[in-house]
Parts: structure tokens; C-alpha cells; sequence
């Protein structure tokens, strides 16, 4: 098997080479390549005018950015999230010596229950932290009503949301914060990165100060703060992305579409379809493997694309709860979490990016159907 013949779930799209060898040129000539240069100031307005945002701050990564944004809003005690997700929403609750508190997902877009959440809390909760869970918004109305009714800030982990819209507004407009991931993996990235949105100038200026050391001048550092910064070089490749990223969504929904028309009407396979008003990103295209119906395993299908080089990926298997650094924690108990547990055993995310071929996606699509027994 040659690795480049093999299919992976997702390929980053990169700019033109010329284009970016041209910004890194002006890079060279100014030699400034960090500490909030020209190029990441010019791109964090071009992101909050894309996105529709009122207050973005770039960070070298999106687990920094989630970290620093429960510093930002002095978070403590116990914060509800959910099992079902990459393990990074819930190693920054473990860095900042907050608990965690799981609750149980819905069973239509795999996003934290509003009526498990609300279950949940106690005198030591002090927030909310869901997950637009591969870019299908959350119950956000019902949120911010528990969070009202109970006093919780509310932080949205927005990794898989970039550019996800509902209404015609920004997804990233809910909740007191939320987070990006700008990893390779996203259907915008910049190589690493994320960024975290917010309301209130002050609370940039505290985000902004606490991802660079806490310093205000030269002098005065002010606060214990991180090096989060997302540098120039970054921040340039950012930039050129961004006039590409409409084309390269459009790209990846064709993808999806023909997906969802291949498998259409096949027994023991559930493909969801976005929700009324939302316009996606198609960051992943996840089925769900009956087996019963279907007559193989997700593991079994998992094991027979990738003997035939189709790389797929089981996101979110298993769930954060079952790691041993989490599963001690009462609300871990696979009893407290059974649509999360059904979800994870089923749930296989197909490959999509925006240079797959139409072929491609046939293939794989043939490949899962003649293998029903």
C-alpha cells in the first residue's frame, strides 16, 4: 500500500505557493515575525468582518485559546461539557483545576442535552462549555436561558463552527466566548491555530493581555499570563485562505451532497441532514452504523475501508469520559451517558476536503454498500 494512494478523512487546503512565497517576501523585508505585527493585526479585522464578529483575538492554537478563555472569565469549580467531543474541551478544564461535570448528548446532532445539562447542575457549578459538534449549532436559545436562570457564563468550544451560520448570523455571536480551531485538520486552517470570539472590548483586552505574558508595556506585567500569539508567517498564510475559503466550502458541499445521494435509502445507515436555517461549513460528514440493520459493525466497515485505503476516523471513540484521567469522575458512568455511549459505538466520519474527486466519494460510498452482507 502506497501512502499516497491511500484516502485520509481530511486534507488541508493550502494556498497558491506563489502567493504565499510573495507575503513571506514582505515578512522578510520588515523582519517583524511576531508580537502582534501588521499581518496578524490586519487578519484578525479581516476575520471579524468574514465571520460577522465583533471582537476576535488570534492565538497559535485552539487549545491555548480555550485554556486562556477560562482564565479570561476566572472560571472555577465545575463546568458542565460533554463526553462527546475531542479530548482538548476537556484537558483545558484540567489545566485551569476546574472539574469537569458530563452530561448527555441528543441523539439528532450529538450536541449537549439542554435538559441533561440543566439536570446537572449544582452550587459549584460556575458554566456551560458545549461543543457545536461537527459545525451543527447547539440548542443556543435554551442555553442561554439556563444560563440566565442560574447565573453560568457560557463558553462555546466553536472548533468545528468556522464560517457556520444560523439565520443568517454568526453561531460565533452566542454565549459570553467562544473558541475556534484553525488546526490543519478544519475546513479553514492555518497550519495550528484558533482564535476566541467575544462581545466586550475589555474582555479582549484581557484575553490579549493574558495570551502574551500579562504585560501592558515594556515594564508592567500586570497579570500571570501565557505565550499563546499566533505569529506573522501564520497570520499571512491565514490571510490568503481567507480569499479562498467560500470556493473551498462550496467544494466540500458538493462532497456532501453527493454523499448523502449515494447512500440515500440504505438500511442501517443514518446521515443527518444540517438544520433548517444553518448554513454549514462541512468541516466532516459522519454516518451512524446500525448493525443490527445493516448487518456489519461501524468497526467492521471501519476495518474494510482502510484495507481498501480509505482512512476514516471514529470522532468522537471513545468517549473523553471513558479516559482514565476522567473516568473516575461520577458523571463518567456510561449510565449517566447513553446516547453519548450508542453515538460513539456507532459514528464513522467519512473523508471530505475540498479537493476530493466526485469519483473518490463514489467509491467509498460502493465500497460501504457492497459490503452489507
Amino acid at each position: 500500500m502506497r501512502k499516497e494512494d491511500r484516502i485520509y478523512v481530511t486534507r488541508p487546503s493550502l494556498p497558491p505557493l506563489e502567493e504565499f512565497t510573495e507575503s513571506l517576501r514582505e515578512i522578510w523585508d520588515r523582519k517583524i515575525i511576531t508580537n502582534n505585527g501588521p499581518v496578524h493585526v490586519q487578519f484578525e479585522r479581516a476575520l471579524e468582518e468574514y465571520l460577522g464578529v465583533k471582537h476576535l483575538s488570534l492565538f497559535s492554537n485552539g487549545t491555548l485559546a480555550l485554556v486562556t478563555a477560562l482564565q479570561a472569565l476566572r472560571i472555577t469549580g465545575e463546568v458542565i461539557t460533554t463526553p462527546f467531543s475531542f479530548v482538548a474541551t476537556t484537558h483545558a478544564l484540567w489545566w485551569n483545576n476546574i472539574k469537569p461535570v458530563f452530561a448527555d448528548i441528543e441523539a439528532d446532532y450529538y450536541n449537549l442535552d439542554p435538559v441533561k445539562v440543566e439536570a446537572a447542575i449544582t452550587p459549584q457549578t460556575t458554566a456551560i462549555m458545549p461543543v457545536h459538534v461537527y459545525g451543527n449549532p447547539c440548542r443556543v436559545d435554551e442555553f442561554r436561558r439556563i444560563a440566565e436562570t442560574y447565573n453560568l457564563k457560557l463558553i462555546y468550544d466553536a472548533a468545528h463552527a468556522f464560517g457556520v451560520r444560523m439565520n443568517g448570523t454568526s453561531i460565533l455571536n452566542h454565549g459570553d466566548l467562544s473558541i475556534l480551531s484553525f488546526h490543519a485538520t478544519k475546513s479553514f486552517n492555518t497550519i495550528e491555530g484558533g482564535a476566541i470570539i467575544c462581545h466586550d472590548p475589555q474582555i479582549k483586552n484581557r484575553i490579549d493581555l493574558l495570551k502574551n505574558f500579562g504585560f501592558v508595556d515594556e515594564t508592567i506585567v500586570v497579570e500571570p499570563g501565557i505565550n499563546a500569539k499566533m505569529n506573522e508567517i501564520q497570520s499571512a498564510y491565514g490571510l490568503l485562505q481567507l480569499k479562498y475559503i467560500d470556493s473551498n466550502i462550496e467544494r466540500r458541499r458538493s462532497a456532501a451532497t453527493e454523499y448523502r445521494r449515494c447512500l440515500k435509502g440504505v438500511s442501517g445507515l443514518k446521515i443527518f441532514e444540517p438544520q433548517a436555517g444553518v448554513t454549514q461549513a462541512f468541516s466532516y460528514f459522519p454516518i451512524l452504523i446500525d448493525e443490527n440493520l445493516f448487518g456489519r459493525s461501524r468497526e467492521e466497515v471501519y476495518k474494510h475501508l482502510r484495507k481498501n485505503n480509505i482512512f476514516t476516523r471514529r470522532y468522537f471513540y471513545p468517549l473523553i469520559s471513558r479516559f482514565p484521567s476522567y473516568n473516575g469522575l461520577p458523571s463518567a458512568s456510561p449510565a449517566n451517558l447513553p446516547v453519548a455511549e450508542m453515538i460513539a459505538r456507532e459514528v464513522l466520519c467519512l473523508p471530505i476536503y475540498s479537493e476530493i474527486e466526485t469519483d473518490t466519494v463514489r467509491q467509498i460510498c460502493n465500497l460501504i454498500i457492497d459490503f452489507r452482507p
